[in-house]
């Protein structure tokens, strides 16, 4: 996620608690948006705040896209959830953002960084 933007630009799912899934979301998200400006954040013991965007986003994905839906595959699961995903990137206004999309808001800045 992009901290500034709120927009997904990656997302992995995985039954497993190994943690390459992970490592493939990242590798992708800087395959295809470019190394960050700033450095990763990542989550140290006790830092709440760390994660507080991630941790926002799970909460209504779940309340949104996983508990209204009777779930009874992986394939089901992930079609939700990248459905779910888009509409959230392309259509949800964010507060934060003076009403505008995470894709908006995100696309924008983009603009504005290679204009400079």
């Amino acid at each position: 996620m992009d901290w500034t933007t709120r927009k997904v630009l990656s997302l992995r799912l995985s039954n497993t608690l190994n943690a390459s899934f992970c490592v493939e979301a990242l590798q992708e998200a800087i395959a295809k948006y470019g190394k960050p400006e700033i450095k990763i954040s990542m989550d140290s013991p006790g830092r709440y705040l760390d994660n507080i965007f991630i941790e926002r986003l799970w909460r209504s994905l779940k309340q949104e896209a996983v508990y209204l839906h009777e779930i009874t595959t992986s394939f089901q699961a992930k079609r939700n959830i990248d459905e779910w995903i888009g509409f959230y990137n392309s259509e949800r206004p964010q507060t934060a953002l003076d009403k505008r999309t995470p894709d908006t808001a995100y696309f924008t800045r983009a603009k504005i960084r290679k204009a400079a």
